[in-house]
């Protein structure tokens, strides 16, 4: 099932909304990355609060996301992870340092504001 992917300013929303088939998790990171593009996006938020299961396929995925789309200029953070989603992935061994992470949707927007607040600022914008 494709997940939806909205347009909020310069920003992506993609809200997960059940558990992502491998063929689910690609597409997904196709789509981003379309999206990015076509939209010149500076800032994506991949919600996955419905999730609660999550195989090392899709927690490694997500890194991959967050690692292409900022090759491509835009700042990824990933929201809504489930307690027992965050266990089972330290049990894994997956590290998550290199991203970040939010309770929530609007805690995950209050993080690119100010990322992006804080840039305009170094910037002189």
């Amino acid at each position: 099932m494709p997940v939806p992917i909205l347009k909020q300013g310069t920003y992506l929303i993609a809200s997960v909304q059940s558990a992502l088939t491998d063929a689910d998790t690609e597409r997904l990171q196709d789509d981003l990355m379309a999206y990015v593009s076509k939209y010149r996006a500076k800032g994506i938020i991949v919600d996955v609060t419905a999730i609660d299961v999550m195989d090392s396929f899709a927690a490694r995925s997500l890194r991959t996301i967050v690692h292409m789309t900022k090759l491509r200029g835009a700042q990824t953070v990933i929201v809504g992870l489930q307690p027992e989603v965050a266990f089972a992935m330290v049990q894994l061994g997956l590290t998550f340092e290199d991203m970040h992470t939010a309770l929530d949707l609007e805690e995950g927007l209050a993080w690119l504001n100010r990322k992006f607040s804080a840039r305009h600022q170094r910037d002189g914008s």
